[in-house]
């Protein structure tokens, strides 16, 4: 019998680990990304009638002194704000109650705004998630510090793509393709995504410019973690020197920028790996779902608070950039429609709009499908 207890809080703290992370992260992403929505609309006049984190079965909630009915549902795989006059929290109007409201009350509605004012209200929260990795960025560049180690080349693998271009150790890295470079991390972040690109590498040698032309080769490498991932390598190591090391912390302004570079960044790479599977030189089996984030939530949360709020920044870029996709039941799908309405003067059809809404609603079903078969092939072979 004790070991049936034993066993079962082994077990329970064993999905604890999982789940809690998972919640921590997926909750903050979430909420910042409803609260964008949220407080455009309030500023637009906007009446909000739901604001839920999760899906389904209200599981505790309470109603603010404007009406609002802020609740945590049992689904923890999203959220919605709800407006008045929508019949759903996909906000598609519901017509029949728009047409028995009086003029006061249409005017509080959703449906009655403005082109401009239901795009703002829309962007909004993909923007939120934004600014959220900023701030995150921002505040561990502030405590934390930012550790940089500069683009000096330690050593040379045999056989690899620096070894064929030319670099010798002691190289000091002062630009890529034109693109300044001012520390090693800058340098990887350049030649991670250029596999089979030739680049044109200024380095400092004694003192001497000299420039080199060198063709990252793709590679396989594992992270911390034990998740794969496929990169270009030139084969180069950095130097630990002591006078090549340095952390620092930054000031707020100074934080803000280096925080906006970085969400940037993620911004740029997230685009050019999807670029690069259309396209056929990157593989699909890197995209990952609610599995991969609660298992890559609970390894992070182990290597301390720090990396798991880092890890909540990257997801927030990852979500506001997926929400602007065009896919009708996301934000980008109603930007999308709203477009088409501003050039041809009228919204589409009631029909069209729900045809288009199903078909955004099977692309994101495959997409959840096969990110879950990505997920639960990937544990698999861990």
């Amino acid at each position: 019998m004790n070991f049936d207890i034993m066993g079962g809080l082994a077990v329970f703290g064993g999905l604890a680990g999982y789940i809690v992370p998972f919640l921590f992260v997926l909750t903050a992403v979430v909420f910042f990304h409803e609260l964008g929505h949220f407080l455009v609309a309030r500023w637009c006049g906007i009446k909000v009638l739901t604001f839920s984190i999760g899906f389904g079965p209200e599981i505790l909630g309470f109603n603010d002194r404007r009406g609002t009915r802020w609740k945590l549902s049992a689904i923890p795989l999203g959220g919605y704000v709800r407006f008045f006059g929508d019949t759903n929290e996909a906000s598609a109007p519901d017509q029949a109650a728009l047409a028995r409201m009086s003029d006061g009350e249409r005017k509080r509605s959703f449906a009655a705004q403005s082109v401009i004012r239901r795009a703002a209200v829309v962007v909004a929260g993909p923007i939120a998630n934004f600014l959220l990795a900023i701030l995150i960025f921002a505040g561990i560049f502030m405590a934390v510090g930012k550790q940089t180690a500069s683009p000096r080349v330690d050593a040379v693998q045999p056989g690899s793509a620096a070894a064929a271009a030319g670099f010798k150790p002691g190289d000091l890295v002062l630009s890529i393709d034109g693109t300044k470079i001012d520390s090693f991390a800058d340098m990887q972040r350049i030649v991670s995504i250029s596999a089979g690109e030739t680049l044109t590498i200024v380095v400092d040698r004694g003192g001497v410019p000299v420039t080199l032309k060198a063709t990252p080769q793709l590679h396989e490498i594992k992270d911390n973690f034990g998740n794969v991932q496929r990169i270009g390598v030139l084969g180069i190591s950095r130097s630990m020197a002591p006078g090549d090391i340095k952390t620092q912390r930054m000031g707020p302004l100074e934080a803000v920028v280096a925080g906006t570079r970085e969400t940037w960044f993620l911004v740029d790479r997230t685009l050019a790996y999807i670029g690069g599977v259309f396209m056929g030189r990157e593989a699909a089996d890197q995209l990952g779902g609610p599995i991969r984030i609660a298992q890559v939530s609970s390894e992070v949360a182990s290597a301390g608070f720090t990396a798991l709020i880092h890890l909540t920044a990257v997801l927030s870029v990852s979500i506001g950039l997926l929400n602007l996709f065009p896919i009708p039941m996301l934000d980008g799908g109603h930007l999308l429609f709203y477009g088409i309405e501003a050039l041809r003067g009228r919204p589409l059809s009631e029909r069209a709009q729900e045809m288009g809404m199903r078909i955004g609603l099977a692309i994101v079903v495959m997409l959840m499908i096969f990110a879950t078969f990505n997920d639960i092939l990937h544990l698999a072979m861990s």
